[in-house]
């Protein structure tokens, strides 16, 4: 690897803070490169995803600037409206990109080597792109959900108007991108095949699992105590980390532990989102006391949780989009020798079956869902052996430390080469 140390300009808009709950995938990049002494600048946004309002630090402010370890942060503005409906969304995206652009117009300092722009949602690439030209500076773009097809899959998106527009800007910056980085194989298929990139310019960098986390707590964490201290003992508990949005379809989920009702499983659902007050009202409707919902936590403690667990879920609603994607918390549930419910066809499906990590359960069926977790109370060495594979394969092929390192390559090929 070249020892040229770079200069990096991210467009993030879901960068998270040091407290924040969630996927940390470019939090981890970003500090594993400054820790080899790269420079890594961050133009985020002032709203957590799951969030209906700012922090108190970010009240009456349009543009701060703070640190972040060895990472310097630049938040900006993104409208209060964001969770509260279609157009509140639109226009909180919409207010990020002025905010965007404003912020690496006057707020970012001296010469940078590559601008990273990760989507979604798509239209942080209107911002990016403009700095790019700005400061004669090539981008790269990354993809970690195909849009607008989630959103149209989804009901999420539904004017024809805006979806014409959407997949004309997707064009528009898949061009005038000097690589795109996709997050799962099928999307690489996707572009090739229906939006006729050229392969040549796609790279393949995954999401991945936090061993340095999960290594620590796996020798250190007093499971019995804790599981003592959150009335957990005597459950088989099935855990689920993540968002609670119309995309996650979690009323399958309540439906299934209405069918284990008689049985001592229970679920842990950790996490937020818009559809949450209406998950909580089913489950209160149909007097479901084997599932459990938890508020948001922080990354460690929500490991702690996926260890004294005996399965995690990851579900997602039945549309074809979600055929194309790896769930987040998969490989968080690998890292912590957990065995995997996988309510998503596709690559997640190919994923746990090739590690034999799991079972794979008919998204949105919740008689396949409750049949599966039958089996594995019938047969508990399958959860000890499978969580051992599914630990095994993302060490080797998953491993974050890894994957961090051969992005910086591809980042250093594409400004040195």
């Amino acid at each position: 690897m070249s020892n040229n140390k770079l200069q990096v300009l991210l467009f993030h808009q879901y960068f998270l803070e040091e407290d924040d709950h969630g996927g940390s995938r470019w939090n981890e990049i970003a500090k594993q490169w400054t820790s080899e002494g790269n420079e890594v600048t961050v133009i985020a946004g002032m709203m957590h995803y799951n969030s209906s309002k700012k922090r108190e630090e970010y009240k009456g402010k349009y543009i701060k600037v703070k640190q972040q370890g060895n990472v310097n942060v630049i938040r900006c503005h993104v409208s209060e409206s964001y969770n509260s409906n279609f157009l509140g969304r639109l226009w909180g995206y919409f207010s990020f990109v002025f905010s965007s652009f404003f912020a690496g117009l006057f707020k970012t300092k001296g010469k940078y080597d590559i601008i990273i722009i990760t989507s979604p949602p798509l239209f942080i690439g209107i911002s990016g792109y403009l700095i790019s030209k700005l400061k004669r500076v090539p981008y790269v773009f990354e993809i970690r959900d195909l849009w607008p097809e989630s959103a149209i899959d989804t009901g999420v998106v539904s004017s024809k108007l805006i979806i014409n527009l959407a997949y004309k800007l997707e064009k528009f910056i898949y061009k005038n991108a000097k690589i795109i980085n996709v997050l799962t194989p099928a999307f690489k298929t996707k572009l090739i095949e229906d939006k006729k990139v050229p392969e040549d310019k796609i790279i393949f960098i995954p999401n991945a699992a936090d061993f340095n986390l999960s290594e620590n707590l796996l020798q250190n964490f007093n499971v019995s105590q804790f599981k003592t201290k959150h009335q957990l003992d005597g459950k088989f508990i099935i855990t689920y980390v993540g968002a609670h949005g119309k995309a996650n379809a979690l009323e399958q989920v309540l439906y299934t532990a209405k069918l284990l009702q008689d049985t001592n499983v229970l679920f842990l659902l950790i996490g937020e989102g818009m559809e949450k007050k209406k998950l909580i009202e089913i489950a209160n409707t149909e007097s479901l006391t084997n599932v459990r919902f938890i508020d948001p936590v922080p990354k460690a403690e929500v490991f702690e949780y996926i260890l004294a667990s005996d399965m995690g879920a990851s579900v997602l609603k039945n549309v074809p989009t979600f055929k194309t994607v790896y769930s987040n918390k998969t490989f968080d549930y690998m890292s912590c020798k957990k065995p995997i419910l996988m309510a998503i066809d596709g690559v997640s499906r190919e994923l746990v079956e090739e590690a034999n990590a799991g079972s794979f359960v008919i998204p949105e069926n919740p008689e396949d869902f409750a049949a599966k977790i039958k089996h594995y109370l019938n047969n508990p060495s399958k959860c000890i052996s499978e969580g051992e594979n599914g630990y095994k394969f993302a060490k080797e092929n998953f491993d974050r430390n890894v994957i961090a390192s051969k992005y910086l390559q591809h980042i250093k090929d594409c400004v040195y080469v």
